[in-house]
């Protein structure tokens, strides 16, 4: 029995295995050992099985401990968090030898959590995989009881609730065993890490403790990283603050010193052409320079880029309204010259490459010293334009000028109002803005006319002879710069500037007329009003109404001997009825009919609607009143002959 039991030393010793052991009891019971002495050997190998047993948990965790040492040096090591994340699963799956491991982080916001890193061979579960927090499964028991949670058999586990989702994957990649640890920081959930085998296992309670101590050193080290993520943002910024803290610096540097050169050539006397010779060196593009009326005063390259006046005119105004280059979609910079609020011309650059900053601040400041130069050289031009505004309020108030002295006045302003000029007023939807203004003062001097602002009004007097026309043509351009709809209301030819009063009074009526008949954005003259016109005209011309309306019947009257204005005369007084007028002319009814689409010919299919049938009724009273007056006033000529 000595023996045996240090045979049974010498084992341990050896660290033989578990079977060894067997063998020593199995042989001496085949030597004839038995009874008492039979039952010691047993012990004494269950004994030193237990000795051997404890010996290898001790071996099993010192060589977790110094794996777990090996992952928190690793983990030391300076990597960005998705780098840091994938060495946390690789040594979380090798550590206990398991299949797989995957980090979600919890996105409170979308209330899931989804994996932001996985090792081993997945199929399923993917980076970006979302699992609702509100659902079940391990990772929810580990959060809830803040400590690992595990189970051996996942699939066949009823002690927690599934989730759908999370039995899915663990079926698709074939899992049986999954533990799930908690990752907190300063009381705060970060997400979880998962171990899982394809294997049913039982996790031991060493296992168990290590997996914890790995995610504890996995959250520190995960914080670690987000803090190095933002500290190297936050350099980041601090180094983009300093970089564009020096082209700023530089900018201004630059600025000053093209600023300087400018206004020395100012002072010395230069022309406008040798201003933009010299400003566009620092500009690297095409340089282009307008007076208000859109002429090209100088461009020193020569060569003028292809440009869409439309859209140029619209940024111009924006550009003169905020006092800042303003750009179209095709990248083309506009600067508005301006002294005060008046508009002396505009500064065009354009580009092969997208402008920066320093361009623009450029074409800005080109845009001050060309201002001074246009002053310079126009003879004050901003006080020219406040003149021709009080010349035009004067007008519009019935001047008391002598018409000398109006002729004197519109030779120093350029103006010719021996020529005829039409009145328009136009009414922009909600009112007159900067823009507007700055509208007015540019078309007006595109148009060699002048303009004035009345309250919410705005009022132009242009070269041309037909009034209707010339207010369609303004309002439609202010329409589209605005973006809103413009009515106006015009009145005019008018070739005496005495008669600017009377015409202004008369346009105004007629923008009242159209805006109450026909809402926003309509325009009208006396003239398209018909015989409304004619009442809100300021000298009411019957004649141009009759001749308007039904000249061309009189005229063919008058050239084929018909009697299309009795017939027309008849047809009304019978209420339309072609018959009864049959009967009052004492002619056939299908004479009537024949002479009634002769009618329909001259003035078109409408003249019996409504509203153009009140026109020619009119005009035929009118006709005939007229008649009627000139023979009275031949009857009396000739009895006072007699």
């Amino acid at each position: 029995m000595v023996d045996h039991a240090y045979e049974m030393l010498e084992l341990l010793n050896r660290e033989a295995p578990a079977a060894a052991f067997d063998d020593v009891v199995r042989k001496a019971r085949e030597s004839g050992l038995s009874g008492d002495a039979l039952d010691r050997l047993t012990r004494a190998r269950d004994q030193s099985l237990g000795i051997r047993a404890l010996f290898v948990r001790r071996q099993q965790r010192e060589a977790g401990l110094a794996a777990l040492v090996d992952t928190a040096r690793d983990l030391t090591l300076p990597y960005d968090l998705d780098e840091l994340l994938k060495v946390i699963t690789r040594r979380a799956r090798l550590l206990l030898g398991l299949d797989m491991a995957w980090v979600s982080f919890d996105d409170l916001e979308e209330g899931c959590s989804r994996v932001r890193s996985a090792d081993g061979h997945a199929s399923a579960l993917t980076i970006g995989f979302a699992i609702p927090l509100q659902d079940g499964g391990v990772g929810k028991r580990a959060l809830e009881g803040s400590a690992p949670f595990w189970s051996a058999d996942y699939m066949n586990d009823t002690s927690f609730t599934h989730s759908p989702v999370i039995d899915e994957v663990v079926q698709a990649e074939g899992l049986h065993a999954v533990m799930a640890v908690p990752l907190r920081h300063a009381g705060s959930s970060l997400g979880a890490l998962y171990v899982a085998d394809r294997h049913i296992r039982h996790f031991t309670p060493d296992e168990v403790s290590l997996m914890s101590s790995l995610a504890d050193l996995a959250t520190v080290a995960i914080e670690k990283a987000r803090l190095l993520e933002q500290t190297r943002f936050e350099v980041e910024e601090l180094e983009q603050d300093t970089s564009r803290a020096l082209d700023s610096s530089t900018t201004a540097r630059r600025l000053r010193e093209t600023h300087g050169r400018l206004l020395d050539l100012v002072l010395q006397g230069a022309g406008l052409g040798s201003l933009a010779a010299e400003a566009v060196k620092g500009l690297d593009g095409t340089l282009v320079v307008r007076d208000a009326a859109g002429r090209t005063l100088a461009c020193p390259t020569g060569e003028i880029p292809e440009l869409d006046e439309a859209e140029v005119h619209t940024v111009l105004l924006d550009a003169h309204t905020d006092r800042q280059p303003r750009s179209t979609r095709d990248g083309v910079w506009i600067a508005s010259i301006a002294a005060g609020e008046e508009m002396l011309g505009t500064v065009i650059l354009a580009t092969e490459e997208p402008a920066g900053y320093l361009q623009v601040q450029l074409l800005a400041l080109i845009a001050q010293v060309t201002a001074v130069v246009l002053l310079m050289e126009q003879g004050m031009a901003a006080a020219e334009g406040h003149m021709r505004d009080e010349f035009f309020q004067d007008l519009l108030r019935g001047t008391k000028l002598s018409p000398a002295q109006i002729a004197e006045q519109s030779r120093r302003l350029d103006l010719n109002l021996d020529e005829p000029h039409v009145i328009v007023i136009a009414r922009p939807e909600g009112g007159v803005q900067g823009r507007v203004a700055a509208w007015a003062a540019s078309y007006a001097n595109r148009q060699q006319g002048l303009k004035s602002i009345d309250g919410d009004d705005v009022v132009l007097l242009l070269p041309g002879s037909a009034a209707g026309a010339v207010a369609r043509t303004a309002s439609r351009e202010l329409s589209a710069v605005l973006g809103k709809p413009v009515t106006a209301g015009s009145a005019g030819p008018v070739d005496d500037p005495a008669d600017i009063v009377h015409m202004y009074q008369e346009a105004r009526r007629c923008l009242d007329a159209v805006a109450a008949l026909t809402g926003a954005g309509s325009t009208a003259s006396p003239d398209e009003l018909g015989f409304l016109g004619v009442l809100l005209s300021e000298k009411p011309n019957i004649d141009r109404f009759i001749n308007d309306t039904i000249g061309p019947v009189l005229d063919y009257d008058d050239q084929q001997y018909t009697e299309l204005v009795r017939t027309m005369e008849a047809y009304f007084a019978s209420a339309n009825s072609p018959s009864r007028a049959a009967e009052s002319l004492h002619v056939h009814p299908n004479t009537v009919s024949r002479r009634l689409e002769r009618i329909t010919e001259i003035l078109g299919e409408d003249w019996q609607k409504p509203t153009q049938a009140l026109q020619v009724q009119l005009a035929l009273q009118l006709q005939r009143t007229r008649q009627a007056l000139n023979q009275g006033r031949r009857t009396t000529s000739r009895h006072t002959i007699g």
